[in-house]
């Protein structure tokens, strides 16, 4: 179905497509804005919504109403004004211009004067405003600092869902020779975000530690990360903490451990959605593979085979038990698995082969980490 060239008919089909009745106070102002045809094409228009000063009582707009207007303004170039001063905004209606805010490039002006947005949805505006172009101007200027050797860039505010900034940092990755720690998490990263970082990392030899936990990659953007660490001989410590990488991910793995990589130290896999199946082919792995010293497992589906496949791992001091966050116990001739309060966040802004950084590579470190803190 092609795209409505004019303003009201994409706000028509996009309440049908939403499910969401219009507002005809917001019809009638695209109504008008379609009539200024070459203006806006030249200068730029501003849609003035504002609810006060009618002749006529018209309708406010609300949170909903909101949530169509910004799917039509979404990649609108000639709008370049917004004036929705004194309608009934509150902090769901504040979501929404967030997102309007990180998805178009081309909005210079925003009025949100008289509405009933509270501390909440400003937070949420006020970040939707910074913390995209924050993370790409780090990731650019890292392109050529050649000091930094760990970034801490956890839990930044984005609304949108395209994944601008992860494209961002991995052409970062393909040109800096210094880092060596990079943290990720809380990204909304997926398996398009996966796949860049890896195309960038076949060109990085620095990298040794990646944190990409708590996302939204599944198998299929693990099969990326596999196909990597066959050829990577850089990374050491990898965190898929809390994606949804299930059992094929955890084979993918497996696989590139136990046949190819001999570089990997440390692995996270916790609350992965993985049974036994992958499990215990991570656990075959570092039969074959004396490198991986470090595995993290808790949160999955154990069965009676994981648990005596680490059980055996531990006993045998394959697995040392300060190395993992499981720990084997009998009852009634079955072996079960507890947890062991050990993770990888002990390892931060240290890698294994480094040894202890240095005071003034620590206090790199942790200025930078401090950055994502305010993003």
């Amino acid at each position: 179905m092609s795209v409505p060239s004019d303003l009201h008919q994409r706000y028509v089909q996009a309440c049908q497509n939403l499910g969401q009745p219009e507002n005809p106070f917001i019809a009638h102002v695209l109504q008008e804005a379609d009539k200024n045809d070459e203006t806006r094409w030249t200068k730029g228009i501003t849609l003035k919504i504002a609810g006060n000063n009618h002749l006529v009582p018209v309708q406010r707009v609300t949170g909903d109403d909101l949530q169509v207007l910004a799917s039509v303004l979404r990649d609108t170039v000639f709008v370049t004004g917004l004036d929705l001063r004194c309608n009934v905004l509150t902090d769901s209606g504040a979501k929404n211009v967030a997102a309007l805010l990180q998805e178009n490039s081309t909005l210079r002006y925003l009025n949100l004067m008289f509405n009933d947005i509270g501390t909440s949805g400003a937070e949420l505006i006020a970040g939707a405003l910074h913390g995209m172009e924050c993370l790409i101007a780090i990731a650019t200027a890292l392109t050529q600092n050649k000091s930094v050797k760990a970034i801490n860039l956890n839990r930044p505010l984005l609304y949108s869902q395209e994944e601008e900034t992860t494209v961002h940092v991995a052409l970062m990755l393909k040109n800096n020779s210094s880092l060596v720690e990079l943290h990720l998490c809380k990204h909304e990263m997926r398996n398009f975000g996966v796949e860049r970082l890896c195309e960038a990392l076949y060109e990085n030899s620095s990298l040794r530690y990646l944190d990409l936990s708590c996302n939204k990659i599944t198998r299929d953007g693990v099969k990326f990360l596999g196909e990597l660490l066959k050829l990577n001989q850089t990374l050491e410590i990898l965190d898929l903490n809390a994606n949804r990488i299930e059992d094929d991910g955890a084979i993918y793995l497996s696989e590139a451990l136990a046949l190819y990589n001999r570089t990997l130290q440390a692995l996270s896999v916790v609350s992965n959605n993985i049974s036994g199946k992958g499990l215990v082919a991570l656990s075959d792995a570092m039969k074959t593979n004396m490198e991986l010293s470090y595995i993290y497992i808790w949160g999955n589906k154990f069965d009676e085979a994981t648990c005596m496949a680490f059980s055996e791992l531990i006993q045998t001091g394959r697995l040392r038990p300060n190395r993992t966050d499981v720990e084997p116990y009998e009852v009634d001739g079955h072996i079960h698995l507890a947890e062991l309060s050990h993770g990888l966040r002990r390892h931060y802004y240290w890698t294994p082969s480094c040894g202890e950084v240095t005071k003034k590579d620590a206090n790199a470190s942790l200025a930078i980490a401090a950055v994502s803190e305010h993003l």
